[in-house]
């Protein structure tokens, strides 16, 4: 039962990986597609009863005491290196002479598993320390170079002062080292990489970038200096008041402000995107029902080996065989009978939600549904443990994109006409109406509750639209005026 919660809980990558390793650690186990059909494949009951029953011989008896002494030394070197061959089999997978074949099928996924894994990700300061080796300077200045440089937080700034990072440098390079030197690493840095690396904070990072500028602008320097709150908080007219510039200009001025990097660091080295295999396929036939498929690419189609018959025809008569034959086929139809049950459990979840979020894979968001994890539970007949198992990090591909299977799960309002909204759909039309406002003068959330009442009958109260706004990172009203 554990085994079977385990599994149950793996996403098809983690499924994948625990098969190979099944398969490598269990002989008489094997893919379906490694090899052709075998008669009596799959009796596994009969074996167990062969190999648990004591005594009871498999293969031919053992050699009469009269056959001769050779027979006799034979049978006695035969036990004695029994260890040595079970673990041969362990090792060749059964086969005793080499390891067993892989299909054109399953070098083919694996070859295309191994194409579609990412590499390790390069860090900010791997990716700099490579670009200092081409700099022309002295072997004192490149070791103080790479020492900001693994001094950079992940978006590239310096959060030490240049008092701080001198001492730090000139204890790590055993060598006096002066705020010059400092400051001619961090140009040198600049230049070759980005002119707001090694900055102290963000107003530092913008201003940097102001003055590379071949033609500075006086107005952008006094924006970043003097009015970044003021930026950020959108009171654009006290900005204008202030400066004496009109409003066009400041507004251009700050447009050209959103455009300088805020995160120097972040342009270098790679971020690894996480892969996403969906572990169920919602589709729509041809009669237009939505039928649900387990993954087919990825399912994996196991059954037991023939090869512990041919263990127990050449040592079936010893019991130390027996009971390790006995005890792999058990762990074998243990694990075989897990993942059905798997597939089975993922299946009949996946047609539930199928059937209670219909309207989603027809409408969209707008056609979700309150539904909660004991509905399912109570449909099927399982516990909501399982429930919350089988769904957790699994994925389903629909005709709406690739959602995870939690998504189908959400909390709703009752409507004023005896329907009810999800919350995901409630969120939707707080989005719609935010985009029809007008932008000269943007609704309060007060007002948007009263929209949502008027428009849709949707009942909210003020503090739920500002926690689904700030959900869908909608700025406040004052921050989406436009002058």
């Amino acid at each position: 039962m554990i085994q079977a919660m385990k599994i149950l809980q793996m996403s098809a990558l983690d499924l994948e990986e625990r098969v190979e390793q099944e398969l490598e650690e269990n002989p008489f186990l094997e893919r379906e597609e490694e090899s052709g059909p075998t008669s009596g494949e799959g009796d596994v009951s009969g074996v167990l009863t062969a190999a648990g029953e004591a005594g009871a011989p498999a293969s031919e008896a053992p050699a009469p005491a009269d056959e001769g002494e050779d027979t006799r030394l034979v049978e006695r070197d035969r036990l004695e290196n029994m260890l040595d061959t079970l673990e041969l089999y362990d090792r060749e997978y059964g086969d005793g002479t080499r390891l067993r074949p892989i299909s054109d099928e399953a070098a083919d996924r694996r070859l295309e598993a191994l194409r579609n894994t990412p590499d390790s990700a390069t860090t900010l300061a791997e990716s700099l320390t490579e670009s200092i080796a081409f700099l022309p300077l002295t072997e004192l200045e490149r070791g103080v170079a790479t020492f900001l440089v693994h001094s950079l937080d992940e978006r590239g700034y310096l959060r030490d002062s240049l008092e701080e990072l001198a001492a730090a440098a000139a204890s790590q390079l055993a060598a006096p080292i002066s705020l010059d030197e400092i400051e001619v690493a961090l140009f040198e840095l600049r230049r070759l990489a980005h002119p707001g690396l090694g900055a102290g904070d963000l107003r530092e990072c913008l201003l940097l970038q102001v003055d590379a500028a071949p033609e500075p602008d006086p107005l952008l320097r006094v924006l970043v200096s003097e009015h970044l709150p003021d930026i950020e908080a959108n009171r654009l007219p006290h900005i204008v008041r202030a400066t004496g510039h009109d409003m066009e200009a400041v507004k251009a001025g700050v447009e050209q402000i959103r455009h300088l990097d805020p995160a120097p660091g972040a342009s270098f080295g790679e971020t690894q995107a996480d892969v996403i295999y969906p572990d169920v396929l919602i589709e729509e036939d041809e009669d237009g029902q939505f039928v649900v498929i387990i993954d087919r690419e990825r399912t994996p189609r196991l059954r037991l080996s023939p090869s512990y018959r041919r263990l127990l025809n050449e040592h079936g008569n010893d019991p130390e065989t027996q009971a390790w034959v006995k005890k792999r086929i058990e762990s074998a139809r243990w694990f075989l009978d897990a993942v059905v049950q798997r597939q089975s459990t993922l299946r009949r979840i996946t047609e539930a939600i199928v059937r209670r979020q219909q309207l989603y894979l027809e409408e969209g968001v707008r056609g979700l549904r309150p539904l909660r994890m004991q509905d399912i539970a109570d449909e099927i007949g399982v516990h909501i443990s399982t429930i919350s198992r089988a769904v957790a990090g699994k994925y389903a591909q629909t005709p709406r994109g690739v959602v995870p299977l939690k998504f189908f799960f959400t909390s709703g309002t009752v409507k004023e006409t005896g329907g009810s909204e999800s919350q995901a759909g409630v969120q939707q039309r707080v989005a719609e109406v935010v985009a029809g406002e007008d932008t000269s003068r943007p609704l309060s959330d007060d007002q948007i509750s009263e929209q949502l009442q008027q428009r849709f009958g949707i009942k909210i109260a003020r503090r739920t639209v500002t926690k689904y706004r700030k959900i869908l990172k909608i700025p406040s009203s004052s921050q989406r005026r436009e002058y």
